[in-house]
């Protein structure tokens, strides 16, 4: 790799258009299975024939109403939340869905120190909608609950796996067939994701043309990795040829951490390449503090790390124009060995 001092980023997304009550409706059909409409309101408590009229978009749940059901036919959310979270905390983990309160709480975790407006403006509804549904004095139905899990972690088809399987709904299954594809992209080459960030360039839009090799000198990597990664790109659908030059498609936040130990080995190849950078007298932002705190203290800063991060990825989703690939790398270890098992 050549050793220029160009930043390189881990991989983003921006919001796609997604018809969330459309996906409310095949969420509640995948979830009645077999079962008759009748058969399965009848199940959930409900004397009428409510699931018709949600599976007609007539009528919906609440999201306790929804998580209530997803329960009564066997989801395991406790289950839900750790798959989303990877390492909820402790106040997460022992959310209960199905009350009105927890699923406010869930939303105001998920949000962040993302501002209301912000949100509101993301979900295309009212800052004095989204307070209510933040602080639990109204609410969300479930394609509302879908919205704001969607406009807040850019990972809404990540949170529905954990109820079915995204493959299984009509609406959704290219878009999660296409996040395999790029997931599986990230780990098996993870410089694709460099090379997709500097097609987001604004100095490349401005391009007439695709220039081969333009890529690798902004990134600082060679012809072949950046032929390498344009055509891994394309071949998975994140990329394609318009008016003589590459442009991304739409897409979501490509979460690794789905597979532990190949999201372990990524974390640590963009590390390798941070200090790489660094060594090389690339421009950079470095600082490092040994401490001594507390097991609480150790999890407080765990948190402020977690509140940071959800910040920062808003800023790049909502940032404009694409002026920089960055690299932006974390490391807290605490020193005493692994216990041995």
């Amino acid at each position: 790799m050549h050793k220029k001092c160009t930043q390189i980023a881990p991989q983003g997304a921006k919001l796609v258009h997604m018809d969330h009550a459309i996906l409310s409706a095949e969420l509640v059909r995948a979830l009645r299975g077999r079962r008759s409409q009748t058969a399965f309101s009848r199940r959930l408590g409900y004397k009428s024939n409510v699931v018709y009229r949600w599976e007609a978009g007539r009528a919906w749940p609440t999201a306790a109403a929804f998580f209530a059901a997803a329960r009564r036919v066997g989801v395991d959310l406790a289950k839900l939340l750790t798959r989303f979270y990877r390492t909820p905390s402790e106040g997460i983990a022992r959310l209960d869905l199905t009350r009105p309160t927890d699923v406010a709480a869930l939303l105001t975790d998920l949000r962040g120190s993302t501002p209301i407006g912000e949100l509101a403006r993301r979900a295309h509804r009212s800052r004095f909608a989204v307070a209510r549904w933040l602080k639990g004095e109204a609410e969300p139905r479930l394609p509302e609950l879908l919205l704001m899990v969607d406009v807040s972690t850019l990972r809404l088809l990540d949170f529905v796996a954990g109820l079915v399987d995204p493959a299984t709904l009509p609406s959704v299954r290219e878009d999660w067939l296409a996040l395999v594809l790029a997931r599986e992209a990230a780990y098996s080459h993870p410089l694709s994701h460099a090379v997709l960030r500097g097609l987001e360039l604004a100095d490349y839009a401005a391009l007439p043309r695709h220039e081969p090799g333009w890529l690798a000198r902004r990134l600082g990597i060679s012809a072949e990795e950046e032929a390498a990664s344009v055509e891994l790109l394309s071949r998975t659908k994140q990329i394609r040829r318009r008016h003589r030059k590459w442009v991304v498609d739409e897409a979501r936040m490509v979460d690794t951490r789905s597979d532990p130990a190949r999201s372990l080995r990524v974390k640590a190849w963009w590390t390798r390449l941070a200090l790489d950078r660094v060594e090389a007298g690339c421009e950079h932002t470095l600082s490092y503090n040994l401490f001594s705190v507390s097991v609480a203290d150790y999890h407080r800063i765990q948190e402020l790390y977690r509140a940071f991060f959800q910040q920062m990825r808003a800023v790049i989703a909502e940032s404009q124009p694409n002026e920089r690939v960055v690299l932006f790398s974390t490391l807290m270890v605490p020193l005493e060995p692994v216990p041995a098992s």
